[in-house]
């Protein structure tokens, strides 16, 4: 199993941390996003948006991170962490969509202006990040994770940029559950943590 990724990409983070958190081997190959190794040919033969993360196994080839956690959660037969019911399998995937769309759009995108030098409009990505971290806050009011009473790949979707937020210029302090929530995630046997950057309010930090 070959999961090509960047070490600074969020996204990479969550496919490799799942893999780890379930035990499964891999070989990290890192794409050199700074110099377009990701719109090279080869690497577009393998994912033709030219992005990472792409899992190779077994002959299959799997792009998007959020399709690598359900292909490797399927794959290990997990349904602890994609649960097979109606109802759990939904609720796990309207936090994936929250993964694609609010985080990527708000603590992703501010952590992008700062790290990669991104030209989104500081102001707009860093309310929405907000306005995200209220919403989390919130659900977190009666419960340890997001979707039933242990850890699922919703959590480990949303966990990376999160996390990462203040390099994008994102303070979590206001929020305690969500501070609280990274840490239950950063405490699972098989932890990876997503490599940090003096960027942003982590700069003091």
């Amino acid at each position: 199993m070959k999961l090509y990724h960047h070490p600074l990409s969020g996204h990479s983070h969550r496919t490799r941390l799942f893999a780890s958190l379930l035990g499964l081997p891999h070989e990290l190959v890192e794409v050199d996003l700074m110099s377009g190794a990701h719109k090279k040919p080869d690497f577009l033969a393998l994912n033709p948006f030219g992005q990472v993360p792409v899992l190779e196994d077994d002959g299959n080839i799997v792009p998007d991170s959020n399709a690598i956690l359900v292909y490797l959660a399927k794959k290990a037969g997990r349904t602890e962490w994609l649960p097979d019911d109606a109802k759990g399998s939904a609720d796990v995937q309207r936090w994936l969509s929250v993964a694609a769309g609010e985080v990527a759009y708000g603590p992703a995108a501010a952590r992008l202006i700062t790290v990669f030098g991104a030209s989104f409009d500081p102001n707009e990505v860093i309310s929405r990040a907000h306005a995200l971290l209220g919403h989390i806050e919130s659900h977190l009011a009666d419960r340890d994770w997001l979707v039933g009473n242990g850890p699922t790949i919703a959590d480990v979707a949303l966990y990376s940029y999160v996390a990462r937020a203040p390099e994008g210029n994102v303070d979590l302090s206001g929020y305690p559950r969500v501070n609280a929530f990274l840490r239950r995630i950063e405490a699972l046997p098989g932890f990876v943590p997503f490599a940090k950057t003096p960027a942003g309010l982590a700069s003091a930090a």
